[in-house]
């Protein structure tokens, strides 16, 4: 069953970071003294399998030692039709990978994410295709998710 609280974690060793959609899921990774969430790449979500065996294959070859998946519920707090969705993602990812799996309130990081590429494109004057910024804003909102773990980590 993925764990409700961040101090359940392992104690060492990198966390990946996931931000499960319908079609992608955003993927982020602490380096090894959990301080920074660094975004890592968007995995292409068509079936559950091809994406697990690469989290599988990256936990390895990282030394990972748990995974963060994001939970989205309506402001309200309650469940929503994607958090069902994450839910069952990471209760078969634990399962799969034998590694803890940790839902953690991901709540406007969507739209934190938006905020930050816009912000920083803005800066660079650069143009982007559409897919480009979605799969980038998924890889933000995964470090997002992953920042706020181990911020409260380390507090």
């Amino acid at each position: 069953m993925p764990l409700r609280n961040a101090q359940d974690l392992p104690k060492s060793g990198k966390i990946i970071a996931l931000d499960v959609g319908e079609k992608t899921v955003g993927v982020a990774m602490s380096d090894g003294m959990r301080m920074i969430a660094q975004p890592v790449t968007t995995l292409k979500y068509a079936k559950f399998g091809v994406v697990r065996d690469a989290l599988r294959e990256m936990s390895q070859s990282e030394q990972a030692s748990c995974f963060v998946v994001g939970l989205p519920l309506h402001m309200s707090g309650e469940m929503s039709k994607s958090a069902d969705r994450s839910m069952s993602f990471a209760h078969q990812l634990e399962e799969d990978t034998g590694l803890p799996v940790l839902l953690w309130d991901e709540r406007m990081t969507t739209v934190a994410a938006e905020n930050a590429l816009f912000e920083q494109r803005q800066g660079r004057q650069k143009r982007a295709s559409k897919k480009d910024i979605k799969e980038q804003i998924d890889n933000v909102a995964a470090a997002l998710i992953l920042q706020g773990v181990l911020d409260l980590l380390r507090n």
